[in-house]
């Protein structure tokens, strides 16, 4: 009579028999060990025996109302824990690949109209697994607890924290649609024929915003009695350079924020003069980006930052 042919081994036991071992070795619990796999207490116990009998060796020592590993029971448990650590790391790179991150960025309205929106598609193709939510508005914000993770602020520099990311400072150059450079009746080829065109102001600029107020700029290149055809002035900034890329008049640019509309030619400096006239007070405020604390590390944000700061130093250039 023939011998029985041996039985033969699997290299590994099967994968739900060691996540039951796994559950219950690091709990030292059948019954906390089921709850974490949404299973009966018998089914662990039934899995743990069938994982004995599958390796030939007892894992735990059962004693009253206590569990304890045996030395192959903490042998096993060191590599199958490593090993389903590493298994869950991998699925969830790769479960994420493809996947689409958010950043919200706040900043104000200006910069938002004017800098920002018009760039975003460049920063799409660059990074199209990321969607950036905007949130313009002047109002200062938490951004911790209003969950922002970059504010870009327009603020003093001994205001900005110290790991802002400083984008750029400002000039001030008047600016206005090029069709007004062609008006043979009105010329606009000295800062003296500004009394022939209209100026675009902001309302309350003498006060908040020295530097975008006619009255200062005319002062500083000795027009103080100048006198425009007329004025139309608007509550904000971005609304008086849309008037201005219209053509309805001649207003105060501040450089870089205009930049990419000075390059794609909707507007234009009328005037060769030096940007900053005679006497002028440069505006001592600057754009700085702002990164939440617990967004600092993530890979999105910094590819944002990275972004901002080669973008500004374009227009600052």
């Amino acid at each position: 009579m023939r011998d029985a042919a041996p039985k033969r081994r699997r290299d590994l036991p099967p994968l739900d028999l060691l996540r039951g071992f796994e559950a219950a070795a690091r709990t030292l619990s059948f019954t906390q060990a089921a709850a974490e796999l949404f299973v009966t207490q018998s089914a662990i116990s039934r899995q743990i025996r069938a994982l004995e009998d599958d390796l030939g060796v007892p894992l735990f020592e059962r004693k009253h109302r206590a569990l304890a590993l045996t030395d192959a029971g903490i042998a096993l448990q060191r590599s199958v824990s490593a090993a389903l650590t590493q298994l869950r790391e991998t699925v969830q790179q790769i479960s994420n690949a493809d996947a689409v991150h958010m950043l919200t960025v706040t900043t104000t309205v200006t910069f938002a109209s004017l800098w920002l929106i018009p760039r975003l598609p460049l920063f799409r193709r660059l990074h199209p697994k990321i969607d950036v939510r905007i949130s313009a508005n002047d109002a200062t914000v938490d951004l911790t607890r209003d969950r922002i993770d970059i504010a870009i602020r327009y603020c003093a520099p001994r205001a900005a924290p110290a790991v802002a990311v400083k984008l750029f400072g400002e000039e001030v150059v008047p600016v206005c649609n090029p069709a007004l450079l062609k008006d043979a009746g009105r010329p606009l080829r000295t800062p003296e024929d500004l009394r022939h065109h209209v100026l675009l102001g902001i309302d309350g600029a003498t006060i908040s915003f020295p530097w975008l107020d006619w009255g200062a700029w005319l002062a500083a290149m000795s027009l103080n009695t100048l006198t425009p055809d007329g004025e139309v002035m608007f509550s904000h900034y971005d609304q008086m350079i849309q008037a201005a890329m219209d053509g309805q008049g001649i207003a105060l640019g501040r450089m870089p924020l205009l930049a990419e509309l000075m390059r794609q030619g909707r507007l234009v400096s009328p005037f060769d003069q030096p940007r900053r006239p005679k006497n002028w007070r440069t505006p001592t405020r600057a754009f700085y980006a702002i990164v939440e604390e617990g967004a600092a590390q993530r890979s999105e944000t910094r590819h944002f930052v990275d972004w901002l700061t080669a973008e500004a130093g374009r227009d600052s250039a």
